[in-house]
């Protein structure tokens, strides 16, 4: 187990500097918020529900019924996100992680090997209430609710916190010390695997997408707009996830964790929590964003 933390430093998140410690104001207790499936509320199609109630507030919300396999498509402009859809009409909620502006949105059903033909598309015009909707609320990815563990343990830490800076910290002590990564899992997981938090935290083992889906869901469920990341990390282009988080003082900033055990500077919490090459640490650089949600 990691000794606790020592500092943590705040690095801008592609702009290379680095920042001190950030004041911040004191962490009142949030609304929260929640991004429902409202069934009685959706566009329907053939063996589709499309619910359109959460648009402004970042999310979009969708079920089918199929015999065959199902993706689910949410395209902006060149940006394109390809979801795994349930076909037994289990509903979904997916974040509009992409701005403002006009989304396509297609439910595909699979024809043969790994062709997909539309079965269903909406297309509509977005305006979100702020930015930060989509990453302050839960979804398929980063799944919570107001009952969870992980949130109550969250609510405990913000409590307990003078201020954002230290809510922050304690979050990411936990997961660090107290998630250990799965190397049997990581080499067994597969395509379609959605982490949930309360298992990662009541197992203590995880694997990259595990971390960052339970930090992410701590510190949304106080208020603080969290990204989860996916992308490559070089120089061996390992695909990973981590997190990035927002606060008035400082923007979308990713963390730098001095810990104790060594010498390294690690800029996620899966090579905070566990031993990584050197190579990995670098000024943020060598990190390339791919998917966010």
């Amino acid at each position: 187990m990691l000794a606790a933390l020592l500092a943590l430093v705040l690095l801008a998140a592609g702009s290379g500097r680095v920042f001190p410690q950030f004041s911040a104001r004191a962490l009142d207790a949030p609304e929260f918020l929640e991004a429902a499936y409202h069934g009685d509320r959706a566009n329907t199609g053939d063996r589709v529900k499309l619910d359109l109630s959460g648009l402004e507030k970042g999310y979009v919300g969708v079920s089918a019924v199929s015999d065959r396999r199902l993706k689910f498509q949410v395209v902006k402009g060149e940006d394109t996100y390809n979801y795994d859809l349930s076909s037994d009409g289990e509903p979904s909620v997916f974040p509009l992680q992409c701005g403002d502006g006009s989304y396509r949105f297609r439910v595909m059903e699979n024809v043969v090997d790994k062709k997909y033909s539309e079965l269903y598309s909406k297309t509509c015009d977005i305006k979100l209430l702020d930015e930060f909707q989509p990453f302050l609320r839960p979804s398929d990815y980063v799944d919570y609710d107001s009952t969870s563990a992980c949130v109550k343990k969250a609510a405990e830490f913000a409590q307990a916190a003078k201020d954002k800076n230290e809510f922050i910290k304690s979050v990411y002590d936990f997961v660090c010390k107290s998630v250990k990564y799965d190397k049997k899992k990581a080499a067994e997981v597969k395509s379609g695997y959605l982490p949930i938090p309360d298992e990662t935290m009541k197992t203590g083992k995880g694997i990259c997408f595990d971390y960052a889906a339970l930090a992410a869901s701590m510190l949304r469920s106080q208020g603080i707009p969290t990204k989860m990341i996916f992308g490559y990390v070089s120089p061996k282009d390992l695909y990973h996830a981590w997190n990035m988080f927002y606060t008035e003082e400082t923007g979308w900033i990713t963390v730098k964790f001095e810990v104790s055990a060594d010498e390294w500077n690690r800029l996620d919490l899966t090579f905070s929590a566990n031993g990584a090459d050197a190579a990995f640490i670098g000024d943020g650089s060598n990190y390339a964003d791919v998917y966010c949600y």
